[in-house]
Parts: structure tokens; sequence; C-alpha cells
């Protein structure tokens, strides 16, 4: 476990957040003016389900919540009068009538049988019309309404015991309020759940007898007493809408977010447009912001592809593993591959297995040649999933976060694809946690 403690402490209004993604569990504190004086994080072991399948230990999750903050309480240092959480989504507590938990925690990668979701889809409109209606591609147990969906038909012993369902944001908010919310960004998050065209519940929860809490306000707080303190807890937030808060907060223009990594998420909350049959034929969704409108957004497994290709590059030129870091955006060849505009890896587009034609290989002198036309190619796919939620907006900047503001190249491939808007990093580290900070 790392833990950093910083220096020049505001004991007054201080803002702590359990910022929980799948891998790292985050407790951060802020002071007044939103700077950060304290951060712990944490890794923890994977438990199974009760089919075998790995999922969050929820219950080593709430101890490490509880002690933490306990100390945290208790620490000299540290007057803390606001609690939040900020979470990764797609995931479902089920409580009993005692509120106790009546499942484990499911994984949204869990495999399922898949005809239970195509018998979901024939019941409800077609798979093509409800996606639309949702602004959630087809994506098994990622959409989280359909998980509800999959336990009451596959395990109706457990399914009789559930009277409340809550997203992970709010079950953490539960532990310590006893409230049952259902909020905007959770709900709207590809999860099946929200009528994207009447901004309201779908009609398959009413048909299904399954009642969820109407959603209210990211800002909404319950005055707890945790060992003594009186603290404002917050209701949580899905940490994708939380990372465009500061964004909000600071940029003066309109812009398009990129969230980088494994994923790259293009994000554009200023196309309130529906989302079109193409669009999500396409991989694009729309998450929700705090504001209850509509985020559009589209996917590229940009940073998986990347991995792959380079690994590939790497062994045939018999270079180290690491020497793409070194390839510069300062080669005249830079300009010359995209003047050329010429696909040579993916001349029919990204194959189901993500690998580059390794025949092609043999027409480069070496690797940094072979690097720059591959990230040229990435580039434009990554231009074509931008393209398809922006549609001619007048969008000044592209704010760029996680992994590829390194990679000299992806950043100069765009520029010259966009040489009319600012291509730039965020420069907000922590973003996740500090919007959950904003809300309140």
């Amino acid at each position: 476990m790392k833990k950093r403690f910083f220096q020049n402490v505001d004991m007054e209004q201080l803002t702590a957040i359990f910022d929980i993604g799948k891998t790292n569990k985050k407790f951060l504190v802020f002071n007044r003016d939103f700077e950060l004086i304290y951060n712990i994080e944490k890794e923890f072991p994977q438990t199974v389900d009760d089919d075998g399948f790995e999922c969050e230990d929820i219950e080593l999750l709430e101890k490490w919540i509880r002690e933490t903050l306990q100390e945290a309480l208790e620490s000299k240092e540290l007057a803390i009068d606001k609690l939040n959480f900020s979470t990764y989504g797609a995931t479902l507590v089920y409580l009993d009538d005692k509120g106790k938990r009546v499942t484990p925690v499911y994984n949204y990668l869990k495999e399922v049988e898949a005809d239970i979701f195509e018998e979901f889809y024939s019941r409800y409109g077609g798979k093509e019309n409800f996606c639309r209606e949702t602004a959630s591609p087809a994506l098994g147990m990622l959409n989280s309404g359909l998980q509800i969906y999959w336990l009451k038909r596959r395990k109706p012993d457990q399914w009789q015991k559930v009277k409340s369902i809550l997203h992970l944001p709010q079950y953490l908010s539960y532990l310590f309020t006893g409230k049952i919310h259902s909020e905007y960004t959770s709900i709207g998050c590809h999860t099946g759940l929200w009528n994207f065209d009447e901004m309201r519940y779908h009609d398959w929860l009413a048909a299904e007898n399954i009642k969820l809490p109407e959603p209210v306000i990211n800002s909404t707080t319950h005055e707890v007493d945790i060992s003594g303190s009186k603290i404002m807890v917050g209701i949580g937030i899905h940490d994708s809408s939380a990372s465009m808060v500061p964004l909000f907060n600071r940029e003066k223009e309109k812009f398009l977010l990129l969230s980088t990594g494994t994923w790259v998420i293009n994000m554009n909350p200023f196309n309130d447009e529906p989302l079109t049959l193409a669009q999500l034929q396409a991989d694009c969704l729309c998450y929700m912001s705090i504001w209850q409108r509509q985020v559009m957004a589209s996917r590229l497994f940009l940073g998986h592809i990347h991995e792959k290709n380079v690994i590939e590059l790497t062994k045939y030129f018999e270079v180290d593993k690491e020497q793409y870091k070194s390839v510069t955006a300062k080669s005249i060849k830079v300009a010359q591959v995209f003047d050329k505009g010429k696909s040579i890896f993916f001349k029919t587009g990204i194959p189901a297995n993500y690998e580059t034609d390794l025949s092609e290989l043999s027409m480069f002198d070496n690797f940094e040649d072979a690097y720059i036309q591959l990230m040229f190619e990435l580039a434009a796919f990554e231009k074509q999933q931008i393209d398809r939620i922006v549609d001619g907006e007048k969008l000044s900047n592209i704010i760029i976060t996680g992994g590829f503001i390194k990679n000299q190249l992806f950043i100069a491939f765009l520029e010259k694809f966009y040489p009319d808007m600012r291509i730039k990093p965020a420069e907000i580290a922590n973003s996740s946690a500090l919007g959950a900070a904003l809300v309140f």
C-alpha cells in the first residue's frame, strides 16, 4: 500500500474521496482549494463469485474503506467534513429487505450464456432499436441493466430476496448513509436502463416489475455522524463522468476529451443529437453528465492494438521492446508519411485479431520507419472515431488524458489531422477523484 502525505494542510473544509478502480483503489483528501493533501493507494486480490468467476472482493473493499476513513478521522492532521465516492461502472449490488447484500458483486466481464441477451432483445423491440433508444451498444454484462435481467432469469432463488438495486458508487455511499439512491451518471452509462429519447427509465423495467429509485442530482448529500464527526456524505458518481467535471470548470471553449489507455474513449459533451444506428454499429455510445445531458462517445481498442503490433515490430527488427518510446515527432518522415496518406499495415481495416500483416514489414529499412507508419494508421483510425461524434461541430480543443499523452507521434498526427484545433494534455491529476470532490 502506498501512502503519501502532503504539506501545508488546511484543517478546514477537507473533502475525502474514495476513488475505486477495478485494479487500483485510492483514498484522497483535498483542501478547500481542491489541492491534493493526502493520498493512499491500494491493490486488492480478487475473489470468485458463486459460479467461480473472478469478481471484486466486496467484503475486503468495505473493510478497507471503513478502516481507512476511521484512521483519517482519528488523525490530528486531517479534519474531514465531506466524503464522496467515484467508482468504475457497470457494477451492481443487490440488497434484501434488511439492507444486506444478496449476491456477490458480479464482474462485468463475467462470461454468461449469450442466449439470455438475445431473449431480452427479442422481448423488448429488437436489438437495434433497443440499443439506439438506450444509447447502449450490445455489450453483454457491460450493460448493467441486462445483469438484472440475467439474475432474475438465471438465479430466481436469489432474485426473490432482492429488495433494492444500487450501482457501486451509490452502494459505497449507502454503507455510511443507509440511503438508497440512483444518479444519472451511473444509470446513463451503456446500462440499457435509460431511454435517451425520452430521458427516463426504459419501459422494460416496468414490464419486468423492476423498481429502481428515481435518480437524484450529484450534489445530493446527507449529514452523517461517523465516529463523532459530522460529515456531509455524497451519493457517489461514475468515474468517467466524474473525470469531465474539472474540465468543465477549467475550459472556456468547447472541447473533445480523449481518455487514452487500453481503450481510447472519445467524449463529446457538446453533441446532443440522438445516437444513430450507424454510430452504434461503429462502437459509439452515450454517457450522462452530472447536468443530465448526454455525452456522445466513441471507442477504439487503440492501446491494445498498439501493444500487440509494437511487439511484432520489435521482434522483426530485433530491438528492445521499449524502443518505440525513443521515436520522436521531429523526424521529417512524419510529414512524408502523412502527406502520402497510405495504408500499409491495415489496408482493409482492423482485423479481428488486431494484428498487422507481417509480410509488409520487409519494405521498411528499420524499426523507426515502420513504427511511424504504424502510428499514422492508428491515428487515422482514431480520426474516424472522433469524426463520428463531432460531425462538423466547432470544437476548439482536443484534450488528452492517459498514456498516449507521452506518445509524440500520436499527438503529431492528430495535429496534422486537425490543424484548426489545439491538441493538449489535460494536466489534471486524479481527475475522477477531483470531479467527485467538485460536485458538492
